[in-house]
């Protein structure tokens, strides 16, 4: 998932919006967080080493304050608007906030303790009237109008116009023509939903750390590979339980043991910690919070002349229309049901063969599939995961971008980390830096869960000397025994090839706008470039590197067996995955005025056919993509969305003979990856594959039948 960053830090997973003015100015000159640390070597980088919690809310203040000042040169210029001294000028205003916003994010994200808890109580409601007073800044928003209506627009560069057309609907989208009640009104919502959004955050992240599951017995750990024995001992020894093993309330711990575990009174008991989260009765229950979340919403949604909080959001992303994001989703529906009544088949007639005597649930369907991929492929992805050390699958990362982008990865040492676990390499393309990647894999108390990509900052040109850009990656992996290799499953090793395609969609940013850099695009286009690059991972080059501890390369064998199971239990990831996008959906265009998400929940998925045996992907109480933040509401379709746009672009390197045909690359990197947000994402797209995209790609990859009268519009 990445992480936007848009001109108001529109934070995906965890929070964010923008923000009040307090500022604390005894402090000002010795904060850390205030200083021009983009003078330094490697063009500049964050000091994590220098950062103390305490430095954030000043630093914030200062860095509204300052942006105050600029915006208000801006509004109050008596010279006529140009693009120059309004538009121009607005990419520069929030330069230290800029600074400042993009190491918070990396403690909300990675290092949030109890004292961080604090600071996000308090600042994201400043944060959020800050944005609020931008937008409703009528001065301001009169030159960016008369920008946008200008003759004199069209003598402006195509990037120059599609910022002037950016910022114009981001102030319109966002309450600048309303009147003088209503502001106040939708400034009020935007504050207590950045509360909320925090409140949410906290609440799934107490769950996930403190929420675990403690295995007493030798016997129960029977089935499970090794390096999932020895991670669930090493946590028992951290949490003072040595001699026992702890699972970890995380998807890298709990997916595995689902996987493996022959217990299936434990299996069970693992699957409702985990699906439970944020909806257990203590303190951290997320339910009040969702209910209030979506009544905001749509409140505030009417207020801006919008049926819903879908119509909303998706005014400025491809699908535009709720109903076409519906209509793919369930057109896909369909054949995955089928799908997974097929799969289920399969599962059930090996427990009846192993006369289990009861039908296959939730917490049996990872262990049964594995199960019927042994039986009907002779695969075992056990003899699959001594070759997915996660030292290789980053060698298979770095020689991907090698080959598809011209991109070279030099490690660092002596660039400050906010965690001795991060490495830090730069980038470089025909001899010339691009950017910076930080990597953060391991999981640990106060990370947020899952994986996801950040910018650290944006690649722009806006001044005399260029800024390159700094991304980041960050996972969830499970460390074994001190010295050992990490061993990855088959979906983290999937996972790591998605979030790293973020990334590379920042490094090859080549804009000159920092609003429109790198993944700063629609929600339902910035999974495209991700989503293509997990193909890379199946490809002959990548899984020859692939090796074991004794250096030995992952057998043909296996690898043809990998190629047959492409669409295997293909039904089971697309339905969890789609039920989770369409309650989504369904909940951001309800017009009830008070949702309990429980039985909202409980009857969308009756409503659409849910198969009894899967469970949503994200249960609501702990669905971060929609209520940690906005990024994501009414947007979880997006995936599948993109996944069309990644299958159909994918099939331009079949058609050309090569996944990494040099042709084809180019285009994308000319078209998508470098392009950023300067040019209509549908535009962009036909510019690289010579059409609009064809659903078929994404069907024949799962397995499903292609009906001749399926398709996706992108206009």
């Amino acid at each position: 998932m990445a992480k936007l960053n848009r001109i108001f830090f529109i934070y995906v997973l965890l929070v964010f919006s923008v923000a009040g003015f307090a500022a604390k100015s005894t402090t000002t000159t010795t904060n850390i967080l205030l200083t021009n640390w983009w003078a330094g070597p490697h063009g500049g980088v964050p000091p994590f080493d220098k950062v103390k919690v305490t430095d954030f809310e000043p630093a914030i203040d200062q860095g509204m304050a300052e942006a105050k000042v600029a915006i208000q040169g801006i509004a109050n210029n008596p010279k006529p608007a140009t693009f120059e001294n309004t538009l121009l000028e607005l990419e520069k205003s929030a330069r230290v906030l800029d600074r400042v916003m993009a190491v918070y994010r990396v403690w909300a994200g990675g290092l949030n303790t109890a004292e961080f808890q604090e600071v996000e109580k308090k600042v994201s409601p400043k944060l959020a009237a800050f944005e609020d007073e931008t937008i409703q800044n009528e001065a301001l928003f009169k030159r960016i109008e008369a920008v946008y209506n200008s003759s004199e627009k069209a003598k402006l560069t195509p990037e120059q116009q599609r910022l002037v057309w950016y910022q114009y609907n981001n102030f319109v989208l966002k309450g600048a023509k309303l009147d003088a009640k209503q502001k106040t009104r939708v400034s009020e919502i935007n504050q207590r939903l950045a509360q909320l959004a925090t409140q949410f955050s906290q609440n799934q992240l107490a769950d996930e750390d403190k929420i675990t599951m403690v295995l007493e017995k030798e016997s129960d750990l029977a089935g499970l590979p090794q390096p999932l024995v020895d991670a669930a001992a090493a946590e028992a020894v951290n949490q003072k339980k040595a001699g026992k093993w702890v699972l970890t309330n995380t998807r890298s711990s709990i997916e595995p043991y689902l996987t493996y575990a022959t217990n299936r009174e434990l299996r069970e008991k693992a699957f409702k910690m985990w699906t439970s989260r944020g909806d257990n009765n203590n303190e951290n229950n997320n339910n009040k919070v969702i209910t209030e979340v979506l009544k905001l919403r749509a409140e505030r949604s009417r207020i801006l002349g919008y049926p819903t909080y879908a119509h909303w959001n998706l005014a400025d992303n491809m699908a535009q229309d709720p109903a076409k994001a519906m209509d793919l989703m369930l057109q896909v529906w369909k054949p995955a049901v089928e799908t997974v009544k097929a799969e289920v088949k399969d599962m059930q007639a090996i427990v009846d063969q192993e006369k289990g005597g009861f039908k296959v649930q939730p917490w049996d369907y990872r262990f049964y599939a594995e199960k019927v991929r042994k039986a009907k492929y002779d695969l075992d992805l056990n003899a699959v995961k001594p070759y997915l050390q996660l030292a290789q699958i980053q060698k298979g990362l770095f020689y991907t971008a090698d080959k598809l982008f011209g991109f070279k990865f030099e490690k660092l040492n002596g660039v400050p980390v906010f965690h001795p676990e991060v490495t830090v390499y730069k980038v470089t393309k025909a001899g010339k830096m691009v950017g910076l990647w930080y990597f953060d894999p391991y999981a640990r108390p106060g990370k947020q869960s899952g994986a996801w990509m950040s910018a650290y900052r944006e690649q722009s040109r806006i001044d005399k000397k260029p800024l390159t850009t700094i991304v980041s990656n960050n996972s969830n992996f499970i460390k074994g025994k001190p010295g050992e290799p990490v061993l990855l499953s088959w979906d983290d090793a999937v996972t790591m090839f998605h979030e790293f395609g973020h990334a590379l969609h920042g490094l090859n940013s080549n804009v000159t706008y920092p609003s429109l850099s790198g993944t700063n695009v629609p929600t339902d286009y910035v999974e495209f470039p991700s989503q293509v690059l997990e193909n890379y991972l199946e490809t002959p080059e990548v899984l020859k590197m692939l090796t074991n501890t004794k250096g030995e390369a992952l057998p043909k064998v296996l690898i043809d067996k990998i190629e047959k199971t492409k669409a295997f239990n293909s039904g089971f990831t697309t339905v969890e995955f789609l039920a989770s996008a369409i309650v989504d959906m369904k909940l951001h265009l309800s017009t009830e005025t008070s949702i309990d998400p429980a039985k909202f929940e409980k009857a969308a998925l009756k409503e659409i056919g849910m198969p009894s045996e899967i469970v949503m992907r994200h249960r609501l109480p702990a669905f971060g993509h929609l209520f940690s933040g906005e990024g994501y509401a009414a947007g979880y379709y997006s995936y599948l969305w993109s996944q069309v746009l990644d299958h159909d672009a994918y099939e331009a390197f079949v058609e050309a003979g090569n996944p990494y045909d040099k042709k084809t690359a180019q285009k994308l990197i000319d078209h998508v990856f470098s392009v950023g947000n300067t040019v209509d994402p549908a535009e962009g797209y036909r510019q690289f594959r010579g059409r609009d995209p064809k659903v078929d790609g994404l069907l024949r990859a799962r397995g499903f039948p292609v009906p001749s009268d399926i398709k996706v519009e992108t206009k």
